[in-house]
C-alpha cells in the first residue's frame, strides 16, 4: 500500500468523496483517505495505476496527490500553513463586512438605501469568505453527494438571490400583494460563523503531522566514519551496512548496529520509556535515535534507512494516523438527508401552486422553503460548544488538540497506561538508605557521596545529588582522581581514601564483600524492584542505597475511580517483569505486560480495537507515540516528549491521571450540548418549512418573513446560551 499526501481536502466529506472516487477505479484494491492527516493510502493490483493516473481521476474534485519523500513532511507543513493563513484572511474579511451588515439589519433597517448597502456588504462575504462552500458543494454535486457545505451553499445562495431580486425588482412581488423582504444579514453572519468553525477545526488538526516531524528530527544528519583509522564526517545518506562509525558522549546514535569496541551508558528511553541508562559492551546491539550519555565506542552498522528501529517507529505512527477511522460529523449525517428532502419539498411546492394557476406564488413559496431551510444557528451549533467546552477543559488543565476525541470518548471502555512517567514520576528517587552499624562519621560520608556524584551527569547521580541537596549537604574537601567506569559506577579519592559508588557488578569486579546486615537490605530492595547503589571505602561497603521510580501521589485513586466506572485498565511497560509486577500491584492493576517495545504497544491497542473495544492510550514517551496515534483517543502527559504530545489528541497539563475521568465526563457533556444545539438549529426550520410551502394557505396563513427572522434569531440565541452552560462543567 502506497501513502500519498493529498491536497485540497476541506472537510471530512471531501475525504469520503476522494475515497469513493479512487475506490471505484479498476485495479484499486483498497483505499483510505484521512482528513486529519491529509493523506491517502492506496493499494493497487495494477502497476500502471501511477500517481498521474490517480490525479487525473481526482482532478474534477480539485484534489491533488503528492508523492512521499524525505521532504514531503516539510512541503505538507508549508501547504497547511498557507491554507490556514488563507482561511484566517477569509474569516477576518468576512467578519469586517458581517458586523456592519448585522448592525444595519437588526437596529437600523429603515435607513435610506439600506437594502442596497446590505447587498454591497454581502457581496465580498459571499464572493471571498463563502466561495469555498459553493466550490465544495459543486464538487459534491458532481458525484451526487451532499454534505454540510451543500446545505450552507443551498440556503445562503438561495437567500442571496432572492434578496437581490427583491432589492432591485421589488415591484414584482408588490404587484402581487407580497412584501419584498431581504435576508442579507442571515447570509453574511451564517457564512462567517460556519467558516469560524472550519478555521478552529483546521488549526487543531494540523498537530497530527508534527509527531512525524519530531521523530524525523531525532535522526542524525552526519556521522563520523572510520576508514583505516581515519575519521571522516559524512552525511548519513552515504553510509552502508558494514561501515564502522565512531560515537562520542552526547551523540545521537545514527543507525542500528553492534558495538565493536568500548563501553557505554545509553539512553534508550525512545524504545523502552525507561529513565535508567542501559550499559552497553562489546557485541551488544545499539539503535539509531538513542543517545550516548557516557563513554565512547565504535560500532558496525547493521541496518540503514527504512530498516532501522527509528524508521519503523516513524512508519508505525504514520500508519496509525493514516488508518485511524475518522468520525463522520453529525451535521454531515443530518445534511445528507435534510438537503435532498428540502429540495424535493421546494420542487413539490412550486408544482402544486403552479398546478393551481398561481405560479408566482408557487415560485415565491418554493424559494421561501429553501430560505427557511438555511439554519443560521447551524453555524453556531458546533463551534460555540467546542470553543466553550475546550476553554472549560483547559481551565482544568486538559488541552484538547483534536476535537474528534469529543465524540470518540463516549465509546471508551478500555484504558491502556504506560508505566514510567504516566503512573510513576518518571525519574529515579532515593527511597532507601542503609548504613553499616557503628559508623561515627556518617555526616561526612554523606557529603562524600554528594561530592562524588555531583561530578557525574548520570540520572542516578542526579537523583542522589538532589536527595542530599534537600538535606543541605555540602563539602569543603577536594574531589580528586574522579573516574567514570561505564557500566559499573564511579570512583574518586578524598584525602588519602579511595571511594566507590556503583552497582553489584562493581563489587564483583573489585572483589568487594558485603556484610550480612547490608546484604539483607540489598535483597529487600531487589525484591521491591529497586535499583541499588553501593557506597564503598577501599574494600569496605559502608552503605546501600535503593532508588526507584515512585508511583504518583494520586495514580492509585485515579485508577480505582476508572475501574469503578466499568473501565478495564491495562499497563504496558518496557521495564522488567519484577518492576512491572510491583507497580501494577501497588496501583491495583491486574492486566499488565512488561518488556514491551513500541511495536508491541500498538499491536496491543489494535488487538483491543479488533475486539470492538474503544481504547484510550495514555503515555509520555517516544515509545508510546505509535500507540497514542492508533488509539481511539491518545492522551499525553504535559511533561512527556514532544513526539508523544504531537501524537496525542489530548494533553494533561497537570500530569495527573485523575484528569482522565474529567476528560470522559467533559466530552460526554460537550457531545450532549452539541446534539442539543443541532436539534435547536434545525427544529425551527422543520416547523416552518410546511408553513413556507403553504399548507396553511386555506386558513389564510402564509409564512411571514418577520416570524421566520425572529425564529432564526431565537434559535441562535438559544444555541449560544446552551453552549455557555459548558463553562460550569466538571
Amino acid at each position: 500500500m502506497k501513502i500519498y499526501d493529498i491536497e485540497g481536502l476541506s472537510c471530512a466529506s471531501c475525504a469520503s468523496s476522494a475515497q469513493n472516487v479512487l475506490g471505484r477505479m479498476e485495479g484499486v484494491k483498497e483505499v483510505r483517505v484521512n482528513y486529519a492527516t491529509k493523506t491517502a493510502a492506496v493499494d493497487t493490483t495494477i502497476s500502471t495505476l501511477t500517481i498521474d493516473v490517480l490525479n487525473n481521476k481526482l482532478e474534477r474534485l480539485g484534489f491533488v496527490l503528492h508523492p512521499k519523500n524525505k521532504d514531503s513532511h516539510t512541503q505538507r507543513r508549508v501547504r497547511e500553513q498557507e491554507a490556514l493563513s488563507t482561511l484566517k484572511k477569509e474569516l477576518l474579511i468576512g467578519a469586517v463586512f458581517a458586523f456592519p451588515l448585522f448592525i444595519i439589519a437588526m437596529f437600523v433597517p429603515t435607513i435610506p438605501y439600506s437594502n442596497y448597502i446590505m447587498f454591497a456588504l454581502t457581496l465580498p462575504i459571499l464572493g471571498w469568505t463563502g466561495q469555498r462552500f459553493f466550490i465544495s458543494a459543486a464538487k459534491q454535486a458532481s458525484i451526487l453527494k451532499v454534505n454540510m457545505d451543500s446545505l450552507v451553499a443551498l440556503g445562503t445562495g438561495t437567500a442571496f438571490l432572492f434578496s437581490t431580486f427583491n432589492t432591485f425588482f421589488p415591484q414584482v412581488l408588490e404587484s402581487n400583494g407580497m412584501v419584498p423582504h431581504v435576508y442579507f444579514e442571515a447570509v453574511g453572519v451564517l457564512l462567517v460563523f460556519v467558516l469560524l468553525g472550519k478555521y478552529l477545526e483546521t488549526k487543531a488538526s494540523q498537530q497530527t503531522s508534527s509527531a512525524i516531524e519530531e521523530l524525523l528530527a531525532m535522526q542524525a544528519t552526519t556521522v563520523q566514519l572510520l576508514e583505516n583509522g581515519v575519521e571522516k564526517q559524512l552525511p548519513i545518506e552515504v553510509i552502508q551496512a558494514g561501515d564502522v562509525l565512531k560515537i562520542r558522549p552526547g551523540d545521537i546514535i545514527p543507525l542500528d548496529g553492534v558495538l565493536v569496541e568500548g563501553t557505554a551508558s545509553v539512553d534508550e528511553s525512545m524504545l523502552t520509556g525507561e529513565s535508567f541508562l542501559v550499559t552497553k559492551k562489546q557485541g551488544d546491539k545499539v539503535f539509531g535515535g538513542t543517545i550516548l550519555q557516557q563513554g565512547s565506542f565504535t560500532m558496525e552498522v547493521k541496518r540503514i534507512g527504512e530498516d532501522t528501529v527509528l524508521a519503523q517507529i516513524i512508519a508505525l505512527v504514520e500508519e496509525a494516523q493514516n488508518t485511524k477511522v475518522p468520525i463522520q460529523k453529525l451535521v454531515d449525517k443530518i445534511a445528507a438527508v435534510f438537503v435532498p428532502v428540502v429540495m424535493l419539498i421546494a420542487l413539490f411546492t412550486f408544482l402544486i401552486w403552479w398546478a393551481n394557476g398561481m405560479w408566482v406564488e408557487g415560485l415565491v413559496n418554493a424559494v421561501a422553503v429553501l430560505v427557511v431551510a438555511c439554519p443560521c444557528a447551524l453555524g453556531l451549533a458546533t463551534p460555540t460548544a467546542i470553543t466553550v467546552g475546550i476553554g472549560a477543559a483547559a481551565r482544568k488543565g486538559i488541552l484538547m488538540q483534536n476535537v474528534a476525541a469529543i465524540e470518540a470518548a463516549k465509546d471508551i471502555d478500555s484504558i491502556v497506561l504506560d508505566k514510567t512517567g504516566t503512573i510513576t514520576e518518571g525519574k529515579p528517587q532515593v527511597t532507601t538508605v542503609a548504613w553499616k552499624s557503628g559508623l561515627s562519621n556518617q555526616e561526612f560520608l554523606e557529603a562524600v557521596i554528594w561530592g562524588v556524584e555531583n561530578e557525574s551527569e548520570h540520572p542516578i547521580a542526579k537523583a542522589l545529588v538532589a536527595h542530599y541537596q534537600e538535606q543541605g549537604k555540602r563539602h569543603s574537601f577536594v574531589i580528586q582522581n574522579f573516574e567514570n567506569h561505564s557500566g559499573f559506577g564511579l570512583s574518586a579519592t578524598v584525602g588519602d581514601d579511595l571511594y566507590w559508588l556503583g552497582n553489584q557488578a562493581l563489587l564483583k569486579l573489585q572483589n568487594i564483600t558485603i556484610d550480612k546486615e547490608l546484604e539483607g537490605v540489598a535483597k529487600a530492595c531487589l525484591s521491591a524492584a529497586k535499583t541499588l547503589v553501593f557506597f564503598v571505602k577501599g574494600q569496605e561497603v559502608l552503605s546501600v542505597i535503593g532508588l526507584s521510580d515512585v508511583v504518583k501521589a494520586h495514580a492509585k485513586e485515579a485508577i480505582k475511580t476508572l475501574q469503578q466506572q466499568g473501565k478495564t485498565i491495562y499497563m504496558l511497560t518496557g521495564d522488567n517483569e519484577g518492576t512491572a509486577a510491583h507497580v501494577a500491584q501497588e496501583v491495583g492493576i491486574t492486566e499488565y505486560q512488561s518488556n514491551v517495545l513500541p511495536q508491541d504497544k500498538i499491536a496491543f491497542v489494535k488487538k483491543l480495537q479488533a475486539s470492538q473495544k474503544g481504547v484510550m492510550m495514555v503515555g509520555d514517551g517516544i515509545n508510546d507515540a505509535p500507540a497514542l496515534a492508533q488509539a481511539n483517543i491518545g492522551v499525553a502527559m504535559n511533561n512527556g516528549t514532544s513526539v508523544a504530545i504531537s501524537s496525542a489528541d489530548i494533553v494533561l497539563r497537570q500530569n495527573d491521571l485523575r484528569q482522565l475521568e474529567i476528560i470522559l465526563s467533559t466530552s460526554k457533556q460537550m457531545l450532549q450540548i452539541i446534539r442539543q444545539n443541532l436539534f435547536w438549529a434545525f427544529i425551527y426550520n422543520i416547523l416552518l418549512i410546511p408553513i413556507a410551502a403553504g399548507v396553511l394557505y386555506a386558513w389564510g396563513i402564509l409564512l411571514n418573513p418577520m416570524v421566520a427572522g425572529g425564529a432564526m434569531a431565537l434559535s441562535s440565541v438559544f444555541v449560544v446560551a446552551n453552549s455557555l452552560r459548558l463553562k460550569k462543567i466538571g
